[in-house]
């Protein structure tokens, strides 16, 4: 009996020892706690915190990062942006301040120190000619002046003999008719020479020249002068502008006549600067319009100080509407890309650029109106836009996505 009792207590050992076993070797199962009491992670990883927050639009850049790429922001604030025409357009002269010239008898050039576009000043020589009329005229003027001294010395000594009443007075009466009819003759000969471009001056080989000149400030335009040449009043040897106001030939759709009027702001860009706009003024509109193009002629003068807008350079020009302005958030449109498909701006704020989802309405004048998206007060990028896009992307690219 005690040997049977001493066996069934062998067994109850085994079993327990077994269990203890069993129970060391599965610590490691996930969910059970370590021996500070802390949960285990399993070997996958799981328990870990994502760092990359998906969607996550912010990006970070230095002072000189921001200025190499840049980058400029501005506070959007409602104003007024009214309605815009905008029409191809040319630049012409100002035909009030334009003038082609000839000379007004023939003759021959001799000498010519203009060049085509060369500035000129009111009075400079532009070419000086020789001519056979001006030749004449002055000799006749040279005539003249001999009729009047002769006039002049009968006159003197009818005068004194008047006196002791040596002659009867009908010869000191024609003596004096004979003088003034000299010196009126001389005036004509005179004012006849100059008409002819010559001027009065004593004889010598140079009394048959004379010279065209500029009768303003300007710009040589056109030349056609050729020395040596022949030149008549019959075709005109330059073409002078001033060029420090010209004319901004718009056409006008047919359609746009009923909001452009007279005194009307305008933008006009050119090619040849397309970051700058410059600024003018309505001055004409067209009587008739186009048969083929059913356009109108709007003219528009512009300040043009420092030469850079040429004649016949093409432009554009952007007509605001009169009376038609309404207070609208706006951004130029280059501020506006598309991220995702989706129009988007970036919003600094708390030392990030963010992408911010918007709606653009209406382009006016270079600017898109947003209709949602941006509140007043806060700070957009409006220039640098595309070199965020950029390096957003590559962040992206670089985070996997």
């Amino acid at each position: 009996m005690n040997t049977l009792k001493d066996l069934r207590i062998a067994a109850m050992v085994c079993t327990l020892a077994g269990a203890f076993a069993l129970a060391g070797c599965g610590g490691g199962k996930k969910g059970e706690a370590a021996a500070d009491g802390k949960p285990v992670e399993t070997a996958g990883g799981e328990g870990k915190k994502d760092e990359h927050k998906e969607g996550e639009e912010e990006l970070t850049l230095t002072t000189e990062e921001a200025a190499t790429a840049g980058v400029k922001t501005q506070e959007i604030k409602a104003e007024a942006l009214g309605e815009t025409i905008v029409a191809t357009a040319t630049i012409q002269p100002n035909q009030d301040r334009m003038t082609r010239l000839a000379p007004r008898v023939e003759g021959r050039i001799i000498s010519m120190p203009a060049k085509l576009g060369d500035r000129v000043g009111a009075g400079q020589t532009l070419a000086t000619l020789d001519s056979v009329a001006v030749g004449e005229a002055h000799a006749a003027w040279v005539q003249a002046q001999a009729e009047l001294r002769i006039a002049e010395s009968d006159f003197k000594r009818a005068e004194s003999l008047i006196v002791d009443e040596i002659i009867p007075r009908k010869d000191f009466l024609r003596a004096q008719a004979e003088r003034d009819k000299a010196a009126a003759a001389l005036r004509n000969s005179a004012d006849r020479l100059r008409l002819l471009g010559g001027a009065p001056r004593a004889t010598g080989g140079a009394v048959s020249q004379f010279s065209v000149t500029a009768p303003f400030a300007g710009t040589v335009i056109e030349k056609k002068a050729t020395l040596g040449g022949l030149a008549s009043p019959s075709e005109p040897l330059f073409t002078i502008a001033d060029l420090s106001r010209v004319w901004i030939q718009a056409a006008l759709p047919e359609s746009a006549l009923a909001k452009v009027r007279e005194g009307a702001n305008a933008q006009v860009t050119v090619p040849a600067y397309p970051s700058e706009a410059f600024s003018g003024r309505v001055t004409h509109i067209g009587a008739g319009v186009d048969k083929e193009t059913r356009t109108v002629a709007a003219r528009i003068e512009v300040a043009n100080a420092d030469g850079r807008l040429k004649p016949e350079m093409f432009a554009t020009a952007i007509i605001a509407v009169t009376g038609d302005t309404r207070g609208v958030l706006s951004l130029p449109n280059e501020a506006i890309v598309l991220m995702g498909g989706q129009p988007t701006v970036f919003v600094y704020e708390q030392g990030a650029y963010v992408g911010r989802v918007v709606e653009p309405g209406q382009r006016i004048g270079g600017r898109t109106v947003l209709n949602a998206g941006i509140k007043p007060g806060e700070q957009v990028v409006t220039a640098g836009a595309y070199a965020l896009k950029a390096r957003k992307q590559k962040s992206q690219l670089g985070h996997g996505h």
